[in-house]
């Protein structure tokens, strides 16, 4: 009953938390004493706005969290989504959005091998991939010229899911050191052997870590401008829609 409810006021309801007024000090203390009053027991951290007016996040013993109203007598348990084009965004990931974006955006354009879009770019989106997965080839011969032609950005990331020394990490090391590095990863994602070049300070095993502290942990794994997180492989017309660019 309870997630039927969130559902339901989320999927009517619009996104408002950037113009949300902070918490006031006294409405957050108000909501914390009558949580506590019902639920001693309970650790309560701090009351945040959601994106839906009148309506305020608490965290809970650090890592869970009710929703409450401005008075804190009456609350709601479960997930809470962003309807947007494609997908329901848990509103609890958007502050991991947040810092994928900002991971996203810390890795130079040269580190990247990246596939420009055709005419105008619309959009970014960032792909962990392993040459080696089946998806990923997948996405790359089916999916990427589709994206590419809509106007969107692809910039590949390394992600050799079976680690760093491993015959993955070896292919796709020897793209990221071969001199035409757009060639050497289509010929991979098409099971097609490329000269080994490991070369030295290639940025594969930090891209590796990077995707594991962005969530990454299986491929492909993409990654808006926003920094949402989109696991497993997609057809072109979709990722388009979810981009916003279709």
């Amino acid at each position: 009953m309870m997630k039927s409810i969130v559902g339901f006021m989320v999927a009517t309801l619009l996104w408002s938390a950037v113009n949300a007024e902070p918490v006031s000090e006294v409405m957050a203390k108000t909501i914390k004493d009558n949580l506590k009053a019902a639920r001693p027991d309970l650790n309560y951290g701090a009351v945040e706005t959601s994106p839906i007016t009148g309506l305020y996040i608490v965290r809970v013993n650090g890592t869970q969290f009710v929703y409450v109203n401005k008075t804190g007598e009456y609350l709601i348990t479960g997930d809470m989504y962003h309807a947007r084009p494609g997908l329901f965004m848990p509103v609890k990931d958007l502050e991991a959005a947040r810092i994928r974006k900002e991971l996203m955006e810390s890795v130079a354009k040269d580190d990247m091998i990246i596939f420009p879009a055709v005419d105008e770019t619309k959009a970014v989106v960032y792909v962990f991939t392993d040459v080696d997965c089946g998806y990923c080839q997948k996405l790359h011969n089916e999916a990427l010229p589709g994206l590419t032609m809509g106007g969107v950005e692809v910039r590949y990331l390394a992600f050799p899911r079976a680690g760093i020394g491993s015959p993955s990490y070896r292919k796709i090391a020897s793209a990221w050191c071969a001199k035409d590095k757009l060639a050497a990863m289509t010929a991979l994602k098409n099971r097609q052997p490329i000269p080994e070049n490991v070369c030295k300070d290639n940025p594969v095993a930090a891209q590796y870590a990077l995707g594991q502290e962005a969530g990454v942990t299986g491929t492909p794994a993409l990654i808006l401008e926003d920094g949402t997180l989109l696991p497993g492989y997609r057809p072109a017309p979709e990722l388009l829609k979810v981009i916003g660019v279709n």
